[in-house]
């Protein structure tokens, strides 16, 4: 993870005329005692957004899909459970043990270690990747987009999720998440890399939740430069 200590609404975006959703890149990560106790409370609390993502990615049997920023596996599990090949990647080693010490893996489910800006997938692997709780955390924006294009089928589809926040730069726990602004700013920042069909919604439930949904276009074609 990066060590940078640059103030979160300084840190540079992929577009200086966006808002910033990856506010939290300076985050040190997860390790050690706490780590784990993170990974514990993402168990319990982690459902309501898995079941979201499945929904809205429409996965199914014939799906290969990639969570990145997966933490102790919850939605990997429910992916799993639709009959889709599912690989979790972290970058954090305390919550893949917790993954594989609760979820037990199976034949359909791989953990690796790597982070958004190098997800250690093959070129156009996967059908669907999905990105929950994790975006603000990216340490490079355009990096990690180019990435989850890179891995996906043309077609494929891509779904990122946050709380909705009011405030980015609001103490502790609270800023983790986007505003609305910085969930079409990723939007946006999505298009601009070569992602088609993107919308943006608001999904509430136990609170308001972001979502962006983009595709991979048909023709294959790569990033924009």
């Amino acid at each position: 993870m990066s060590t940078d200590q640059t103030p979160p609404h300084t840190i540079p975006s992929v577009e200086a005329d966006l808002p910033v959703p990856n506010h939290h890149a300076s985050h040190p990560g997860f390790s050690g005692v706490s780590g784990l106790a993170a990974g514990l409370g993402f168990l319990s609390g982690r459902g309501p957004a898995a079941r979201l993502a499945v929904e809205l990615a429409d996965v199914g049997p014939d799906d290969r899909l990639v969570d990145i920023g997966c933490g102790p596996g919850v939605a990997v599990d429910l992916a799993r459970r639709t009959g889709a090949e599912v690989i979790g990647v972290d970058p954090a080693s305390v919550m893949l043990r917790l993954a594989r010490l609760r979820w037990r893996g199976g034949p359909n489910v791989t953990w690796r270690v790597g982070a958004a800006e190098a997800v250690p997938v093959d070129d156009a692997w996967a059908t669907v990747a999905w990105s929950l709780s994790t975006v603000h955390h990216w340490v490079h924006l355009g990096a990690g987009i180019d990435e989850v294009h890179r891995i996906l089928v043309p077609g494929g589809r891509f779904v990122a999720l946050e709380r909705q926040i009011a405030d980015p730069d609001a103490p502790g726990t609270p800023s983790h998440g986007w505003t609305p602004e910085q969930a079409e700013s990723f939007a946006e920042h999505c298009r601009r890399r070569g992602f088609e069909r993107v919308a943006v919604g608001r999904h509430v439930g136990r609170g308001p939740v972001l979502s962006v949904v983009a595709h991979r276009g048909a023709d294959g074609s790569g990033p924009a430069s």
